[in-house]
């Protein structure tokens, strides 16, 4: 009988979303001479993500936290979002659907890094839990082969 051994969890990403996540939003802090900037660092500071290779921990609130946590093993399929106005500022969003029942939809929004890079990483950190864990997904639509 063999035991495979789970390698360590490695961190792919963790922060918060940008202060100023699209051009949008520094238009908006110029227009207002700065006085939307303590609602957008408010906005920005109420989320933590945190993408491992075994898991996405989402943490709510200031004072008040809330957490949610998907394995990567139940993610299902992904959705690299990169509007104009979000590339102009070096961010972007990744969306997921999942199997499981509590959150089978996140959103990461408006984190800055190269989203591409990190959905490829999340992507084959979600493959390869679900090799480990012999799980295997079932395509019941009329469109599969």
């Amino acid at each position: 009988m063999t035991t495979e051994t789970q390698p360590p969890e490695q961190t792919l990403f963790s922060g918060h979303p940008a202060l100023l996540p699209s051009a949008l939003a520094a238009l908006v802090a110029i227009l207002t001479l700065g006085l939307a900037l303590p609602f957008l660092w408010y906005r920005s500071r109420q989320v933590h993500y945190r993408i491992t290779t075994q898991r996405i921990i989402l943490e709510h609130g200031i004072l008040s936290k809330r957490m949610d946590q998907v394995d990567t093993y139940r993610i299902n399929d992904f959705v690299v979002e990169r509007p104009f106005g979000q590339r102009l500022m070096g961010t972007g969003n990744i969306a997921l659907t999942s199997i499981d029942r509590t959150n089978p939809e996140m959103r990461i929004e408006g984190i800055k890094t190269d989203v591409l890079a990190l959905y490829e990483k999340l992507r084959e950190a979600a493959q390869d839990q679900k090799m480990r864990r012999g799980v295997r997904t079932l395509d019941n639509s009329e469109h599969a082969v």
